[in-house]
């Protein structure tokens, strides 16, 4: 699916590592967790996930599916001066636990490769049995709705925006 971005806002959603990702709460608070968010260029998707052993996500996007990215920290990612970009959209969450990496072995692999002490960690056995409800994943997907950017990240300035409501 091509959206009518930049390639430079393209490189933010491959090249971050985090997003701060926010959903609402049942009174309509904006929750904010950092994420590893993975851009599916093909769909014109995000996909993440989160734990069973932290499911506040999963609940907040069944109540009410509006959510946020924020890709504001452009550390580890090798891009220079990237602009700040907002992704607004819906989440879904459905009510599957994952208990292997089937369907996002890519996004696994990445992971590793950004992250390799991690590998220490999911190479460990008795790590993964004492930890299995880390391990059990709800996944999320996201629609954008809405992009805006700022060049250079400078958020003081006004946003170049682009609506996404005909993407999914």
């Amino acid at each position: 699916m091509n959206l009518p971005i930049p390639e430079e806002v393209e490189a933010v959603f491959r090249e971050f590592r985090t997003c701060e990702f926010s959903t609402l709460a049942a009174d309509g608070t904006p929750i904010t967790w950092p994420m590893l968010p993975f851009w599916r260029a093909e769909t014109g998707q995000f996909m993440t996930t989160t734990s069973i052993g932290l499911p506040d996500k999963a609940f907040n996007i069944r109540r009410n599916p509006r959510v946020s990215l924020l890709f504001s920290d452009p550390t580890g990612s090798g891009l220079f001066d990237p602009p700040a970009v907002l992704v607004q959209g819906d989440a879904v969450a459905p009510d599957e636990v994952k208990t292997s990496i089937g369907g996002f072995e890519n996004e696994i692999m990445l992971v590793y490769r950004r992250q390799p002490a991690g590998a220490m960690y999911t190479s460990n056995p008795a790590t993964r049995w004492f930890s299995d409800w880390y391990f059990m994943r709800l996944e999320i997907t996201v629609t954008p709705r809405r992009i805006l950017w700022w060049e250079h990240g400078q958020i003081s300035r006004p946003p170049t925006v682009v609506e996404a409501i005909h993407v999914g």
